[in-house]
This record gives structure tokens, sequence and C-alpha cells, in this order.
């Protein structure tokens, strides 16, 4: 899993309320095996019209917030199913960081899971994000996590919590698996040394 430490990047707003995981990846797309290549179908039902070109009226696709890598939304992000190809696809659009003023709890935490970082702060900090990114072409934010602050461009910050087990397997890269790893060498001393019994042969 990729390391999240300091993340410097374009806002891109979306102003909904209670996406779904099928609105952030339809589930037409999850016939993959990998957890690559779902970026492209990210809000693909609102990012593209039918014949495949780009909707004009969805404010993300707006130039200039191309290269995005902090989401900014409305309240409840990630409801819905519990499929861990919505963060896949966030992350495969580019897109590492996600602000609203709260989530859904399982995609809460398969972002944790996967390399990204979603925060929670205020709505009404949030009202105030979505005017100055729409105020200000090129909107960016420094999001920190060891120092748990955001930087705007004017250098105020915004402070916000994460819970800190989550936040040290953030800045060390660790999933569920990498966490396993972690104790490789006393798994496998126990494996050896255990009296596992053999099946008798049929």
């Amino acid at each position: 899993m990729k390391e999240f430490t300091t993340l410097t990047g374009i806002v891109a707003p979306l102003d909904a309320s209670n996406v779904d995981t099928d609105q952030i990846i339809p589930k037409q797309f999850l016939k993959r095996i990998e957890r690559t290549g779902y970026g492209e179908f990210l809000f693909f039902d609102w990012r593209l019209r039918e014949d495949g070109s780009p909707n004009p009226d969805f404010e993300m696709n707006a130039a200039r917030y191309e290269g995005a890598s902090v989401l900014l939304a409305r309240e409840n992000f990630g409801c819905g199913s519990s499929r861990e190809h919505a963060p896949w696809a966030l992350d495969g659009f580019g897109l590492r960081c996600i602000l609203a003023p709260s989530f859904a709890d399982i995609f809460f935490n398969n972002c944790f899971n996967n390399g990204m970082l979603p925060i929670a702060l205020p709505a009404a900090t949030i009202d105030e994000l979505f005017e100055l990114v729409r105020a200000s072409e090129g909107y960016e934010l420094t999001v920190d996590l060891p120092e748990q602050k955001i930087t705007r461009p004017d250098g105020s910050t915004i402070g916000f919590d994460v819970d800190p087990f989550r936040k040290d397997c953030l800045l060390k890269g660790l999933d569920a698996i990498g966490l396993t790893l972690k104790n490789e060498s006393k798994i496998s001393a126990y494996e050896s040394n255990a009296d596992i019994p053999i099946p008798a042969a049929s």
C-alpha cells in the first residue's frame, strides 16, 4: 500500500450529498479482478454523456480541476454497498484525499485500507472551502498527516482528527496484509514448531 504523509494538490468540488458507491463506480465495471484500471470509470454516469464524451454540466470536468488530488464533497460520502472498488476508482483517478462533513463507515475504513485519507470537517468549513475553490482557479491545499493540519494558500490552517492507529498505518503504508507480514518471522516460527496433525491417507 502507498504511504501517505504530505499531499499538496488541486481541489475538485463534488457538490452532492449521499454519493453512493454505485455512483462512484457503477456495478457494470466491477468485473475486473485487479485493483487497478478503475479510474477511467469514476463517476461514469455523471462525467460522461451517452456517446462517451465529457459532460460539460459535471463541474469536475472543468479544465481548472484537471489533475486534482483532493476531492471536496458533501455529507455521507460513500454510502451504499461496501464495494472496495470505490476507493480503487478514486485513487485510480488521482484522488488521494477526500474532505467531507461525514462518510459512510465501510467506505471510510476502505479508504484507509487503500492508502487514502478521508477527513471529516465541520459543514461550515466545507461550505467555506467550496466558495474558495470556485472563486480561485487552481486552488490548492496541503494536507499534512503527521501534523494533522490542512494549509490553505494564504497560510491559514485547518486541524483535523484521525485515529492514531490508522494514522500510523497510512504513514508506514501498511494495510491489513502488511500488518500481518510484520510478524512473518513469528508466524513462521510458530508454524515450524506447531504440532500440526497430518491427515491419514484415505
